[in-house]
């Protein structure tokens, strides 16, 4: 095994926040290099050596993914999953197995497993399988709804409804597609150029200062009398994401 796979783009939650990934395995080497892995993707993690402590840590986290081990000290794997998955019916979850039998990964995708890794395996394709069952899972969520959320920051596509902290905010058409087109981005940094040409549709002859106008108003709107979630990069853009505090 290696600790020190390829870094690519940092994978985010919806709200632009930290992957969260819970990791159960009772091997003390295993759990700490795949922590150590996953954390240097970004991603936030918690762990877990017994099938009791997965369940528990599984409820008060609420992981985006669980990387589980079949063999457990106290339940195996696929108990933990059935628990696990009456309260996080969609949770992506991927086996680990020191077992390589075609039983054994038939009865852990039978069960609801969403992949199947044996051991040893690379610390790369732990990752790699990981990201492509996030990818997954929020290519689900983007089909079963179109609200976009960025901390308390609710925008349903549908309605054209906006709220932050539950209270109402009012926009123009153009307000709206501006924030929309934030939000889509959460934490990325969007260039007066990028703005421009998604919002507008053209290059609104040069005049990039529509722009700025038009992020003073949503700040009135979404920052006023509030932590701001709308920042300014200068000489680079700008870009929305959850704010630092309540």
């Amino acid at each position: 095994m290696t600790v020190t796979p390829p870094r690519a783009r940092p994978e985010t939650r919806h709200d632009g926040s930290a992957v969260r990934v819970l990791v159960v395995d009772d091997e003390p080497a295993i759990a700490e290099l795949l922590c150590l892995a996953l954390r240097y993707e970004g991603w936030k993690v918690r762990s877990a050596a017994t099938g009791a402590d997965a369940v528990r840590t599984a409820r008060e986290f609420k992981p985006d993914v669980v990387v589980l081990d079949m063999m457990l000290p106290d339940l195996d794997g696929l108990c933990v999953l059935g628990r696990v998955r009456r309260e996080l019916p969609d949770l992506p979850v991927l086996f680990l197995t020191a077992r390589d039998s075609v039983e054994d990964r038939i009865a852990g995708l039978t069960a609801g497993g969403d992949d199947y890794v044996t051991k040893p395996f690379s610390l790369e394709e732990v990752v790699a399988r990981l990201r492509g069952l996030l990818r997954r899972s929020r290519a689900v969520a983007a089909r079963a709804g179109s609200v976009l959320t960025v901390g308390d920051l609710v925008l349903d596509e549908d309605s054209h409804e906006v709220s932050r902290a539950g209270t109402d905010i009012h926009l123009t058409a153009t307000e709206f597609e501006l924030l929309r087109f934030l939000m889509r981005n959460p934490r990325r940094v969007l260039s007066k150029p990028q703005i421009l040409d998604r919002v507008w549709s053209y290059d609104f002859g040069g005049q990039a200062n529509v722009v700025e106008l038009y992020i003073s108003y949503l700040r009135r709107k979404i920052d006023a009398g509030r932590e701001p979630m709308i920042h300014t990069r200068r000489g680079a853009g700008y870009l929305i994401k959850p704010a630092t505090s309540p």
